[in-house]
């Protein structure tokens, strides 16, 4: 059974998920520029996505 701290952890996420992956805060990365040769809008977009995904599972596996 999942405790209570672990759902409002598991809500916050989700929270956070959406304000990173919404428009004004993405706006913020979309420039013509490149990091390591990659475009850096992809690239911060992979990156906030296996964030997210690597928090979860660290949740998950506590």
């Amino acid at each position: 059974m999942r405790t209570p701290l672990l759902s409002q952890r598991l809500v916050a996420l989700f929270a956070l998920a959406l304000m990173l992956l919404n428009f004004p805060l993405l706006a913020l990365w979309d420039h013509d520029a490149l990091v390591l040769g990659l475009p850096l809008f992809p690239s911060a977009l992979f990156l906030i996505w296996a964030a997210l995904i690597a928090t979860l599972a660290w949740l998950l596996e506590r």
